[in-house]
């Protein structure tokens, strides 16, 4: 793993605690390092600071999607939910609000590690997906609503082919952990997230849902829009 950290009493910390947890570790202090390492060495997954001192993280986020795609773990002492949503959508693949714990850390990784392989290994299914005027295509990871193409990040595509597959059909919060992020636990919070940025393409809102309903305490269900009454 790759850690990101400018901090060199946290950085060191968390080389000691990880490689005790039996992690191989390389770390950098900057952003242009931390790409230079990645362009170099095969990783499984990269542990990254948002407070750079030569680059912010948020857009070394961005230069690191443009020549891998290594799972990234945001580590950050920012809990605005805005700047958290627009990471998520920028390509990382968890975050984690500092301070935390070494065992945290390394449980989070665990479960991104199990997604990114789940992921690599999955076959998807071959058949088109429709529901309504949504069309969801999971060989080519392709989507479009009304004829036009959507532009979804990886998760809110795996998200919506997952509900869509299930049309009509109450899907609890864990069960969407389990599948979708395969984590067997998890905070509300990251489903909130995606399936408000999804609700945002499919132009709905929560208020006024047309193909994702809420249903509170219960779970989340896709169906096709009712028609409406004529006049």
């Amino acid at each position: 793993m790759l850690v990101v950290e400018d901090d060199q009493f946290v950085r060191s910390a968390l080389i000691r605690h990880l490689t005790e947890a039996s992690h191989t570790v390389r770390s950098v202090g900057t952003a242009l390092e931390a790409l230079r390492e990645v362009a170099h060495f095969p990783f499984d997954v990269v542990v990254l600071d948002l407070g750079l001192p030569d680059l912010d993280g948020a857009e070394a986020l961005k230069m690191l999607r443009g020549i891998t795609d290594v799972p990234v773990i945001i580590a950050t002492a920012r809990d605005d939910e805005t700047e958290i949503v627009r990471l998520l959508n920028d390509g990382a693949d968890d975050y984690l609000v500092k301070p935390f714990s070494v065992e945290h850390l390394s449980a989070r990784m665990t479960a991104v590690l199990r997604r990114a392989r789940a992921a690599a290994g999955a076959e998807p299914p071959d058949r088109v997906i429709r529901v309504g005027g949504l069309r969801v295509d999971p060989l080519r990871r392709q989507a479009e609503l009304d004829g036009l193409r959507l532009d979804l990040t990886r998760r809110e595509f795996d998200l919506l082919a997952f509900l869509a597959g299930r049309p009509g059909v109450v899907v609890p919060r864990k069960e969407l952990l389990a599948e979708v992020w395969q984590q067997s636990y998890g905070d509300d919070q990251t489903i909130d997230v995606h399936l408000s940025w999804l609700r945002r393409k499919l132009g709905e809102t929560a208020a006024k849902p047309r193909y994702l309903h809420t249903l509170r305490g219960v779970g989340v269900k896709l169906e096709p829009p009712r028609a409406e009454p004529p006049r």
